[in-house]
C-alpha cells in the first residue's frame, strides 16, 4: 500500500525487537529532484516504504537503537535494495530523538549546483515544546541553490545568521504568536523572501515543529523544479504545510487588489480585478510547490485538478496577488 509518509518510518514491531533499546525518529523528504519525486526505502535489505512523496514527513516513530542499520534509498517503484542510489549506515543511540531530512540532488545533470543527495541528521530533537506556553521551532536550510542568508523576524530580530545549505538553526523558543519570517541576504541588506508564520492561528502552543527552506531559488537552472518556499512539518507528520508568501514591501503599488470566484471551484476560476489592468499572468501551485495550472487572461482552468487546496499566484501589471483556492468536484 502506498503511504504519504516520508522515505522511511523506521517502524519496527516492538514485539520483534523487544530485546533492543529504542530511539525516536522523524524523517522529512525534502529532495526536490524530479528523479526522487517518490522514493522507496530499504532497511537492512527489507522494503519499508513504497513511493514516499516529496514534502511529506513521518510522525516520530520508534526505531531500533544500539544496532547497526543500513538504510538504502531508491527511486520509487524499485524492485530491490540493489536499485539504491544512496546508502546510509547508522546506529541510533538509545532514548535519543532525531529529525532526519532527506535533501539534495540525485541527477547527474539538469541541476545547478548539483549538490549530492544525503540524509541530514539532527539529534536532540523535540516532539513537544519545552513548556505549553511556547512553540519550539527548528529551522533547516534545505534549498541547494540559495545563497548564504539570514532569517529575520522584524519584531524579534535576527533568528538565524549566515545559513548555508545543510544547516540546522537549532530550536527557537517563541510565544505562539503570528509572525513574519524574512529570508534576507547574509548582510541583512535586502529581503529575498517573506512569509507569514501564523503560529497563533495554527494553534501551535506547546508544539515543536520544523520549518524547512525547500525548493529552488532559481528553478530555471534546476529543471524548472519546485520554487523556493518555507514549509513546516508537525510532530505527527503528513504533508508539509506551506508558509504563505507575502510581499517584503507592503506599499500599495506592489500589491494588486483582486478577488477570485467561484472559490471553491470545479472547472474555471475568474480573477476579478477592481482596477484597470492590461495583463494578468497567473499560476496555480499545489501544496508540494508544483506548478499545476497556468491561467489565460483573467481565468484559470482547474477542471483537471483533484479536489484539494491550492495557491494561486498572479502578476497583475507588475503587482502581485496571492490567494488560497479550493477545488471541489
Amino acid at each position: 500500500m502506498k503511504k504519504i509518509t516520508l522515505l522511511f518510518s523506521l517502524v519496527i514491531s516492538l514485539n520483534a525487537v523487544a530485546q533492543f533499546s529504542t530511539a525516536r525518529v522523524q524523517v522529512i523528504h525534502n529532495s526536490p529532484d524530479a528523479a526522487l519525486a517518490t522514493a522507496d526505502v530499504y532497511v537492512n535489505g527489507q522494503i519499508y516504504i513504497n513511493d514516499a512523496v516529496f514534502r511529506t514527513s513521518t510522525a516520530f516513530m520508534n526505531a531500533v537503537a544500539g544496532f547497526p542499520l543500513t538504510i538504502k534509498v531508491a527511486p520509487g517503484n524499485s524492485t530491490s535494495a540493489n536499485d539504491a542510489i544512496y546508502t546510509f549506515n547508522t546506529t541510533f543511540t538509545a532514548n535519543e530523538t532525531y529529525v532526519i531530512v532527506a535533501s539534495g540532488i540525485v541527477s547527474a545533470t539538469g541541476y545547478s549546483p548539483a549538490t549530492p543527495f544525503s540524509l541530514k541528521v539532527f539529534p536532540q530533537a523535540k516532539e513537544t515544546a519545552d513548556n505549553p506556553g511556547i512553540v519550539n521551532v527548528l529551522i533547516f536550510q534545505g534549498a541547494t541553490d540559495l545563497p548564504t542568508a539570514d532569517a529575520v523576524e522584524p519584531g524579534v530580530g535576527l533568528i538565524v545568521n549566515n545559513m548555508v545549505y545543510g544547516d540546522f538553526g537549532g530550536y527557537l523558543a517563541l510565544p505562539p504568536q503570528n509572525y513574519i519570517l524574512n529570508i534576507t541576504t547574509a548582510n541583512n541588506s535586502s529581503v529575498l523572501y517573506s512569509y507569514q508564520a501564523p503560529f497563533a492561528t495554527m494553534s501551535l502552543a506547546g508544539q515543536a515543529i520544523t520549518v524547512l527552506a525547500s525548493g529552488f531559488h532559481n528553478p530555471a537552472v534546476n529543471s524548472n523544479g519546485p520554487a523556493f518556499g518555507l514549509w513546516a512539518t508537525m510532530s505527527n507528520g503528513g504533508p508539509l504545510v506551506p508558509l504563505i508568501p507575502v510581499n517584503a514591501g507592503t506599499e500599495d503599488n506592489k500589491i494588486a487588489k483582486a478577488t477570485v470566484y467561484p472559490n471553491p471551484a470545479s472547472s474555471v476560476i475568474t480573477i476579478n480585478v477592481q482596477e484597470g489592468y492590461n495583463q494578468i499572468k497567473s499560476t496555480v501551485y499545489d501544496l508540494a510547490g508544483r506548478n499545476v495550472a497556468i491561467g489565460t487572461g483573467n481565468t484559470v482552468d482547474v477542471s483537471g485538478l483533484a479536489t484539494g487546496v491550492y495557491v494561486l499566484i498572479a502578476a497583475i501589471d507588475g503587482k502581485s496577488f496571492k490567494q488560497k483556492i479550493s477545488v471541489k468536484k
